[in-house]
């Protein structure tokens, strides 16, 4: 195979299939992680020009580190690594629910910092290698809401820039790259999200297709390594009090009343 290779986590739904189709568009060999979303990740595959679906368990990171290292084995040019996977359920700040606490800092940080430790590991490539991690513009723009997520997103990106000083780490490239609000998510109804997802500076929604072209671009390497690009019209700019679910929400009750 003449294709570079990457590995998209959460690579057949929502955002992580917006990438893993951009990826493919570009010529590269797409192969697709899921958990659950079998029939998904192989009805994706069959579609593009060079991808597959593999299965394993971020809640079981040996696991996942031994199928990390499995792929490395048989792909001659591994160029990228993105950490798409995420779980993202509701608990606050006052309330931290345990049980959702240790779900998150397990499928949001420990994993992907085991995956991308065995990436850059054991990963061979022509090119330059990248990790691309997919964080949250709540890292700069924090909110009391989704408290136990947003500590794993933070402790996510706080793993780019320690990685990327790391002389292990040289002569490959860390990223982060953090969306705002694209996609209907937890209990939101899809007619509030075009209210919700216009609060940023720009006054747009922001489309998963930019989020999946900021990846590629990172791919290149153009940029240097421990860089986050924040990819939310502004989004993160903001000093937000709550999540744009519940701004949106309030917003349309006082319009109402």
């Amino acid at each position: 195979m003449n294709r570079p290779a990457v590995l998209v986590t959460g690579g057949a739904t929502r955002i992580g299939a917006a990438i893993t189709r951009r990826f493919a568009a570009a010529g590269w060999h797409v192969v697709i992680h899921y958990r659950s979303s079998a029939t998904q990740a192989e009805t994706l595959a069959a579609a593009l020009p060079s991808a597959e679906a593999i299965a394993f368990d971020l809640a079981d990171d040996d696991a996942a580190v031994a199928a990390i290292t499995a792929l490395a084995d048989r792909l001659g040019d591994w160029r990228c690594l993105v950490n798409s996977a995420s779980v993202f359920d509701y608990d606050g700040v006052t309330a931290l629910n345990p049980a959702t606490n240790r779900q998150a800092m397990q499928i949001n940080a420990l994993a992907p910092a085991r995956l991308a430790q065995a990436f850059l590991a054991h990963a061979q490539s022509t090119g330059v290698r990248s990790v691309i991690n997919v964080t949250d513009m709540k890292t700069a723009n924090t909110n009391p809401d989704f408290f136990s997520y947003t500590m794993s997103k933070h402790a996510l990106a706080a793993t780019i820039g320690m990685m990327a000083k790391a002389d292990a780490c040289a002569g490959a490239r860390v990223y982060g790259l953090a969306p705002g609000a694209i996609l209907a998510s937890h209990d939101q109804r899809e007619e509030e999200t075009d209210i919700s997802h216009r609060m940023n500076l720009l006054g747009r929604k922001t489309g998963a297709s930019e989020i999946a072209d900021a990846a590629l671009f990172l791919a290149s390497a153009a940029l240097r390594s421990g860089e986050t690009l924040f990819i939310d019209s502004g989004q993160h700019l903001l000093d937000q009090p709550r999540d744009v679910i519940w701004l949106a929400r309030e917003a349309a009750a006082a319009g109402a009343a």
